[in-house]
């Protein structure tokens, strides 16, 4: 523990010189931060995709960095400061995990998140629904959406039930486009397709976001030998026919 609070005093240490002597940090201000760390958060979200504990541990680091600067900036107009940020944090993590802190009793998993919600409205959330941020991006908002709504008891009875619904609002979809709706019309529905699916994903404890970025990198590594290889054969695609490159995407699928 000593080692790890000797690591922590000595990036806030560097933090402070870093504000106070050099030109680029002395300019930040939170707005400037955020989009930098929305980019970190990503190449964080990388990292794990790709199992990189090397650079997850990187990552970590400078997501910390950008907590320590949003504190640090804050306490020059003494509206908060890092401490202020972890105490806040670890009177809410205990008042938000009464089966620990507390005599509440709980069973499993969905118990725990089930008080998690309540709680918060307690605390003056308006909505279940009101800390999902709107920023997120919509799969996973989606994601977030449906699994709160869940933890007060919002939900499908089984996964049979979800299904029956997917296939439904395809249909829904599918009869917008053969009558040649409006685009407003389809797109309606088409988010009501992909709202369903991400809906049956979680009952059969698959993350969509994930699922999809897999499906992301394979297609780009199959495009890229597509592009690679007909390039060694001194083809370009825009000349080949579709037949041909799918030679070639069926040979990627083997490796």
């Amino acid at each position: 523990m000593n080692e790890k609070l000797k690591a922590f005093e000595r990036l806030l240490t560097i933090m402070d010189e870093l504000r106070e002597k050099c030109p680029w940090d002395k300019k930040q201000t939170i707005e400037s931060l955020r989009y930098l760390t929305i980019e970190e958060t990503y190449e964080l979200s990388d990292a794990i995709m790709e199992k990189d504990m090397k650079n997850i541990k990187k990552e970590l680091g400078d997501i910390l960095l950008h907590i320590v600067f949003y504190a640090r900036i804050a306490s020059e107009t003494k509206t908060f400061d890092i401490a202020d940020v972890i105490n806040s944090l670890c009177e809410k993590l205990i008042h938000r995990h009464p089966h620990i802190y507390g005599d509440v009793k709980v069973e499993n998993e969905e118990q725990v998140k089930e008080n998690w919600e309540k709680l918060k409205l307690k605390e003056g959330n308006k909505s279940v629904l009101g800390g999902v941020p709107v920023s997120l991006p919509a799969m996973v908002k989606a994601s977030r959406i449906q699994e709160k709504a869940r933890a007060v008891g919002f939900d499908w009875d089984n996964q049979d039930q979800v299904w029956d619904k997917v296939n439904e609002e395809i249909q829904e979809f599918k009869a917008e486009v053969d009558t040649k709706s409006s685009k407003a019309k389809m797109e309606d529905e088409l988010g009501d397709v992909f709202f369903s699916l991400i809906n049956y994903a979680r009952f059969i404890d698959i993350n969509p976001e994930d699922a999809l970025e897999k499906t992301n990198k394979k297609f780009i590594k199959r495009f890229q030998y597509l592009e690679s290889e007909t390039a060694k054969a001194g083809k370009k695609l825009e000349d080949m026919t579709l037949a041909e490159m799918d030679e070639y995407w069926n040979k990627a699928k083997g490796i």
